[in-house]
């Protein structure tokens, strides 16, 4: 595929896949899928963590010039984040949405939270999927120049995703 085209198609991707999230979020009549995916936001808080790990993992292998397992690390990340989605919108077509309870300092550190996360996942699909092209086609200055973007908003992601996760978990009603 000619980079222009993949690229094109990256920018599409990333604008496509929030549009239908945000869809799915917003249908009112939730989807029975079993009692299971209210183990969802579990599981989801466990992939980040995992995610985050992986990320620094495949930065300690690059430094040492271990590119094999920096890109197993970083496929394992890529696969994560695919899983992730999976089942973060699994769970929101099934479940209803849990406020947070928490008052005063607590609950504005818990929406800046959220609220950068969010942001930042939205932002960063498209210098991950970047980033994941390059460094599998060895090219390795544009792949350098990707991630000093990608690799520190993804990290805030996945570390603000397992925040929000032990913040609001008191609160679900299962």
């Amino acid at each position: 595929m000619e980079k222009k085209s993949l690229f094109s198609t990256i920018n599409i991707i990333s604008v496509v896949i929030p549009i239908v999230v945000a869809v799915l979020l917003g249908i009112r009549s939730k989807l029975d899928l079993g009692s299971w995916t209210q183990n969802l936001p579990f599981i989801n808080a466990i992939i980040n963590s995992t995610t985050a790990v992986l990320l620094i993992l495949g930065l300690v292998f690059i430094k040492n010039k271990r590119i094999g397992a920096h890109k197993t690390m970083m496929s394992l990340a890529f696969g994560l984040g695919a899983l992730f989605l999976v089942f973060y919108v699994l769970y929101h077509i099934s479940n209803t949405s849990t406020p947070f309870g928490g008052q005063g300092v607590l609950r504005y550190f818990y929406y800046f939270n959220l609220i950068t996360h969010i942001g930042a996942s939205l932002i960063v699909l498209p210098f991950v999927l970047r980033a994941y092209y390059f460094g599998w086609n060895r090219m390795d200055l544009e792949h350098r120049k990707v991630v000093k973007i990608a690799f520190p908003i993804w990290l805030y992601v996945s570390i603000t995703g397992v925040l929000a996760y032990i913040m609001i978990s008191p609160y679900y009603s299962f």
